[in-house]
């Protein structure tokens, strides 16, 4: 009988052995299947960070506080290197301890993890004490986790995630700090490009506009305010024609008498550039391509209609040949002759594709031919 008893006991014991272990199982099954789901998560906000409307730095610090939110990180910091020297791009630490986690790169316990591309973890064993790298303040975290940032395996910089209390991170699953890890690389990546557009933006010397550039920064931000736009880009067919029966200085002012002209005449909320040479871009933002044959049939018109020549105070100071001295000033007047091209564009969209298109266009359009066509 009580062999009896025994065996169902141990039966029972087996039982709920591995009945735990299940249970374990499927516990830690989920836990990894939501630790996916927030991954997803995470990884859906940058893509979203990304593509908003707004500058790169807005968009590194966007993407830190998303950090610290999908994973209540109580601290998380950023730091880029610029090519000329490190500067914290994204940090919910109040900035008077950013001059200490801007500089971490120069300490001996940081150097070996820079050098490895390995994560470096760091903690106090009792609350009075603080981390070594921690110069003015004592309080504010007691362990922390440094990260150095590599792209095209080029160091780039660094994230730290720190917490207030002593060993915060033993147990912390490395594997998911390194997906994190990586998309914050997979960001960087992604924005460098855009900092680089930003930073070439330049205006154009005889008319004052942006540059191509600036369509893919700042100008793309005004345009993406619509869901669907029409891109107009333009062509003074006859400029080379113009600088070589005239003289290249009337080339450089019909060019400028035109962008004044169309600056004057057109919204602030449209964005005109100087393309490239001969050929300028304006964005209707929020305008569908029906609603500008008109107005680029009348802009076209009045264009084509202008006489411009070079004053004799112009003449004299820009030391011209005889031939502008001795003749009438209607007889060395040009015209400028347009051929314009319209596309409609759609946020979201490859705006760069649609540009291509429509430079192909005009580069191999009649010479001869002046219309306004939508492609």
């Amino acid at each position: 009988m009580i062999i009896v008893v025994v065996v169902v006991l141990v039966l029972i014991v087996l039982g709920l052995i591995i009945y735990n272990v299940t249970i374990h199982k499927k516990i830690q099954k989920f836990k990894n299947m939501n630790q996916r789901i927030t991954n997803l998560y995470v990884v859906q906000d940058f893509m979203n960070a990304i593509g908003e409307t707004s500058s790169v730095e807005e968009k590194i610090r966007k993407i830190n506080d998303i950090l610290i939110e999908r994973y209540e990180i109580k601290y998380s910091t950023i730091v880029v290197f610029d090519g000329a020297e490190y500067q914290v791009k994204a940090s919910n630490v109040d900035e008077k301890h950013w001059n200490a986690l801007k500089s971490l790169q120069n300490l001996d316990m940081f150097k070996d993890s820079i050098e490895s591309a390995t994560p470096k973890y760091v903690t106090v064993n009792d609350e009075n004490e603080r981390l070594p790298y921690q110069k003015m303040e004592f309080g504010r975290a007691k362990s922390a986790i440094f990260f150095p940032l590599y792209i095209d395996n080029v160091y780039i910089g660094y994230w730290i995630m720190e917490s207030g209390t002593p060993h915060d991170f033993d147990n912390v699953d490395t594997t998911v700090l390194e997906v994190i890890k990586e998309n914050i690389v997979s960001v960087l990546k992604t924005i460098v490009h855009q900092k680089t557009l930003e930073s070439i933006v330049r205006k154009d010397l005889f008319t004052g506009l942006y540059s191509e550039e600036y369509l893919y920064g700042e100008g793309r931000k005004i345009i993406d305010q619509y869901t669907i736009s029409t891109i107009c880009m333009f062509k003074i067919i006859n400029i080379q024609q113009i600088n070589k029966e005239y003289c290249r200085e009337l080339g450089n002012k019909v060019i400028t008498k035109i962008s004044e002209y169309i600056k004057e005449n057109i919204s602030s909320e449209y964005v005109f550039v100087r393309y490239m040479g001969p050929k300028f871009v304006i964005a209707f933002s929020g305008v569908e391509a029906s609603g500008v044959a008109d107005f680029l049939n009348e802009i076209k018109e009045k264009i084509e209609s202008m006489k411009i020549s070079l004053t004799p105070e112009e003449i004299k100071t820009l030391n011209l040949d005889v031939r502008f001295k001795n003749a009438k000033q209607n007889d060395m007047a040009a015209t400028p002759r347009l051929n314009f091209v319209i596309s409609s564009y759609y946020k979201g969209t490859g705006l760069e594709e649609v540009l291509k298109k429509e430079e192909e266009y005009l580069d191999h359009a009649d010479v001869n031919e002046s219309d306004i066509t939508n492609i």
